[in-house]
């Protein structure tokens, strides 16, 4: 259970990283990270990381795709953590 908590930290922290240079990308005007990769990187388990990053920098928060998709794939998360973890 340690690792996995481990791993959740680590990967929400990366989206929330990637989210923020993805803003500065966009704001520059410069070749911008995949909405694709920023997807992945919610559902490998940084969807919390990833709906931070989105309002703490204004990022994406107009995109129904992201504004659904991120809460609905951390809803997604949040059951699958019960199923294997929690579940008595």
């Amino acid at each position: 259970m340690k690792i996995v908590l481990i791993y959740l930290l680590i990967i929400n922290a990366a989206s929330l990283l990637v989210m923020v240079i993805d803003k500065g990308l966009a704001k520059k005007g410069s070749f911008r990270v995949p909405e694709s990769s920023l997807f992945m990187l919610a559902i490998l388990g940084g969807s919390v990381g990833s709906i931070v990053g989105m309002y703490l920098v204004r990022h994406k928060t107009k995109h129904v795709s992201f504004t659904l998709g991120m809460p609905l794939i951390l809803l997604a998360q949040m059951i699958l953590i019960y199923f294997l973890f929690l579940r008595k």
